[in-house]
């Protein structure tokens, strides 16, 4: 694919600056963003937003994607960056309105999108949600150009707080906008609609 047209995003976006952005768009990305895939991990960053405490990395207004980052490291500090692998973003539902409200998230990535509950806190704040491909973690790992820095080295690699520099991350599309609208809801309409004609379809008795 030919990216040298595609808009490129700087993170962290402002809440206008992801206004701008419609479902469908097909975008860059440059800048930084916090990722992890722990359960536990957001429990805890649940629990620290109830409790009005920040978080250990820069995250308030920011990019958080439910992504795993895998890098070696030298004296607890990351150094060299192996790959990134993200993961469904509908396993944290539960937790995701608390995190971008009391966060004021701007951008989430992941696969599979979101609650209806998380994407009415994204219209609230002004957050949009990147579908990242799934199988494609070479190419998304090519936009990765360092792990900038880590907090809750407690937990193993994956599950840390992850604070990744991008620098050409994609393409990904913007999979749930601002304003509430999700490409997800349109497939899901666009199936239901077709569901009557399929179904007489293979109630027709076959022709031999």
């Amino acid at each position: 694919m030919n990216t040298s047209s595609l808009r490129r995003l700087r993170l962290p976006l402002t809440p206008d600056e992801a206004r701008t952005l419609k479902a469908g768009d097909l975008v860059l990305l440059e800048g930084d963003a916090v990722a992890t895939v722990g359960m536990p991990t957001q429990k805890r960053m649940v629990a620290e937003v109830e409790a009005g405490r920040e978080m250990p990395l820069p995250m308030r207004g920011g990019a958080f994607f439910h992504m795993g980052v895998c890098y070696d490291e030298e004296d607890g500090r990351p150094t060299r960056m192996h790959y990134v692998n993200p993961t469904t973003s509908s396993r944290f539902n539960a937790l995701m309105p608390t995190l971008i409200r009391g966060l004021g998230l701007t951008a989430l990535g992941g696969k599979g999108g979101l609650s209806r509950e998380s994407v009415e806190a994204m219209r609230d704040v002004g957050c949009i949600y990147f579908s990242f491909v799934g199988g494609a973690s070479a190419l998304l790992s090519q936009g990765v150009e360092s792990v900038v820095d880590v907090a809750w080295t407690d937990l193993i690699m994956q599950f840390r707080l992850n604070q990744i520099r991008l620098s050409g991350f994609g393409p990904v599309t913007v999979a749930i906008d601002a304003h509430g609208e999700s490409i997800y809801e349109r497939i899901m309409v666009s199936a239901q609609a077709r569901l009557p004609d399929i179904l007489e379809n293979l109630r027709r008795p076959s022709q031999s």
